[in-house]
């Protein structure tokens, strides 16, 4: 099964199963956030298709932000506080074995940048896996952490969503 297939079989059942839609986006948002999960799953794309799905269905996108937007919180946060109780420890489990050069690309990025790297950490790729538990690691204050979470959280959901769920419908009114 290729990711285009994945991604095509949740977008159909986010489709068929509207009431189901914002705790699925929530739990894609949760995957592509937390460490060790979002090295395996291809939730963007699939989110972004969501958005896609809200625009063309006329479906709200207020429910589907705040979910998006809690799942990148909470899987960031998990994040976090596995690097803070597991340390440098958590370089010997997998995936991460299988990516050696991730958690010092993080360490490298979060000691350059503090708390402005765990905001924008969340928008770079691979980044968004390691930083926040590099920031546990770093033992980050907890506040200070959360904070950033959050902000970065709410642009990070409406970013992903809104292109496919307001662009479709701009796009739509012009043409």
């Amino acid at each position: 099964m290729t990711i285009a297939d994945i991604s095509q079989s949740v977008i159909a059942f986010v489709r068929m199963h509207e009431g189901w839609g914002t705790l699925v986006v929530l739990l894609l948002a949760f995957g592509e956030s937390l460490a060790f999960v979002s090295l395996l799953l291809p939730a963007t794309v699939i989110l972004l298709g969501i958005g896609f799905l809200i625009g063309e269905s006329g479906m709200s996108l207020w429910p589907f932000w705040a979910a998006a937007a809690l799942g990148a919180f909470l899987g960031d946060w998990l994040s976090y506080w596995i690097g803070l109780k597991l340390e440098h420890r958590v370089a010997h489990y997998w995936p991460l074995t299988r990516y050696p050069d991730l958690l010092p690309r993080g360490h490298r990025f979060f000691e350059k940048w503090g708390a402005l790297g765990v905001f924008f950490g969340r928008f770079l790729g691979p980044l968004r896996a390691s930083v926040p538990l590099v920031a546990g690691i770093c033992e980050m204050p907890a506040l200070s952490f959360q904070l950033v979470n959050a902000a970065s959280a709410v642009i990070w959901a409406f970013g992903v969503l809104a292109p496919g769920a307001l662009g479709l419908n701009w796009l739509q009114t012009l043409f």
